[in-house]
């Protein structure tokens, strides 16, 4: 038996799902998703899980972007967009059905 922690997460499997969803997302969205399907997480263990799972190459980069605005901490805000890498999740219903009904909304106000 190996010694030290596992190398899977629940967690970045769920990111896989909704990413598999999304397409691609920053860290802020992927955490709003994630708040409304599943149980309480913080933000600060889905940017971590982000990065590991980059350094795993369950996820992989796309691009950067520096956003300006008033924020709390300072005048710019960096946004890391990701996509799924060399992982194929398996979505769950649950996560199926949450953004169909995501996608039914958008399109009746439309």
């Amino acid at each position: 038996m190996a010694r030290g922690r596992p190398v899977g997460s629940i967690v970045r499997k769920r990111i896989a799902e909704i990413l598999a969803m999304l397409g691609e997302a920053h860290g802020y969205v992927i955490y709003k998703h994630y708040k409304a399907l599943f149980p309480k997480v913080s933000l600060r263990n889905i940017y971590y899980n982000l990065r590991k799972g980059v350094e795993l190459g369950e996820f992989v980069v796309v691009k950067q972007e520096l956003e300006q605005g008033v924020f709390s901490w300072g005048l710019s805000a960096r946004k890391v967009y990701y996509k799924l890498g060399n992982v194929k999740p398996v979505v769950s219903q649950k996560v199926k059905s949450y953004f169909e009904s995501l996608n039914r909304e958008k399109s009746q106000s439309m």
